[in-house]
């Protein structure tokens, strides 16, 4: 029997929609030759429909979503909505509600990619962060007192929990385990400063680590890691962290690995529908030109395949998007790649369909 898959597609603002169209050509490709369905069904949350209607998403919309075997958006952000209104009312209100509690990010550097990192390749750029998706900072606690005045006082709470910490912490150990490459993870934190919430991290690190004997583990200082991602990033395999470390720190990885413009990732939910997308936002500057570079959101459906079980079209389409930038980009910018979008997408599912 033929293997379904129900997917719910959301391409967003700006260039979302472009980059969408070349990842579901390329997920096409990928399920015809290795003998899976998928049904794409289209969903129009974001920038236009807010101007147009005042709504972002709604509970019955979201209700909708968790019959999907999983979700594949392109980008929020739109030059005309106020900063917030739509990354608050449907990004993270996915995140939240879906309880994908854990953003998963690889760092891998692709071969033909230019690294800003002297002396580095492919072979030490090679690390997936593990980070807290929906308590920390962003859990949206606190609030203003005397707001406009001298006396203005703002309060934003950190939350964390142990059922979410430790959810956390396990998935990044399975994960190591799964990926078996260095089989080290290394929790990221400031233990010196914020004693309270990493005191908890630590604790529920270790406790866990000894549920996992064949895992080395070790610890760094959010910080500390920032300087070892541009001195030594080979030293790392796998890093789990809290939700705004994990912002900041996937944003260096992006950078160390080529740019936003190759840089996927996924918001995890094991047991419920996860959302697989591009990191780079929706650069509305390069809308409608088709000049913006695809890999990012090609390679997140590759993420979304693996996590749905197809492990063999999964690592397809990224051996795919690595033969294109060792072959035929001169860049990972948009306008300098070479290639339009649409080439990129054409070159991606001619080696999908054709590698051994």
């Amino acid at each position: 029997m033929s293997r379904t898959y129900n997917i719910a597609v959301i391409p967003g603002d700006g260039t979302g929609p472009e980059v969408v169209a070349e990842g579901m050509r390329v997920l096409t490709a990928a399920s015809r030759r290795f003998g899976f369905q998928l049904k794409l069904d289209n969903f129009d949350f974001g920038g236009e429909r807010y101007l147009q209607t005042g709504a972002t998403i709604s509970a019955e919309e979201i209700d909708t979503l968790r019959g999907y075997h999983a979700i594949y958006l392109g980008a929020i952000g739109h030059p005309d909505v106020k900063a917030g209104i739509l990354e608050k009312g449907i990004l993270l209100r996915l995140r939240f509600e879906l309880d994908q509690y854990v953003n998963l990010r690889p760092v891998k550097l692709y071969p033909g990619v230019d690294c800003p990192l002297k002396d580095k390749g492919p072979d030490d750029i090679d690390f997936v962060v593990v980070r807290e998706n929906t308590e920390g900072l962003y859990a949206g606690a606190g609030g203003v007192l005397k707001k406009g005045t001298a006396d203005e006082v703002a309060v934003q709470e950190s939350i964390n929990t142990r059922k979410g910490v430790e959810r956390c912490i396990r998935f990044a150990f399975e994960y190591c385990r799964k990926r078996n490459k260095g089989r080290k993870l290394t929790l990221c934190g400031k233990t010196n400063v914020l004693t309270f919430a990493f005191d908890l991290w630590e604790r529920t690190f270790h406790e866990v680590a000894k549920e996992y004997p064949d895992i080395k583990v070790d610890y760094a200082h959010v910080d500390a890691i920032t300087m070892w991602f541009v001195k030594n990033p080979e030293w790392f395999d796998v890093i789990v962290t809290d939700n705004m470390f994990g912002d900041i720190i996937t944003d260096l990885g992006a950078m160390i690995q080529g740019g936003m413009g190759i840089a996927a990732g996924g918001n995890i939910n094991p047991k419920g529908v996860s959302m697989f997308e591009p990191i780079g936002g929706s650069a509305p500057k390069y809308k409608g030109q088709n000049i913006i570079n695809p890999l990012a959101a090609i390679c997140a459906g590759g993420m979304m395949l693996e996590h749905l079980g197809e492990d063999a079209a999964g690592r397809a389409i990224e051996r795919a998007a690595m033969e294109v930038t060792g072959k035929h980009l001169k860049s990972l910018a948009a306008g300098k790649m070479g290639y339009s979008t649409t080439d990129v997408g054409d070159l991606v599912v001619k080696y999908v369909s054709e590698m051994a």
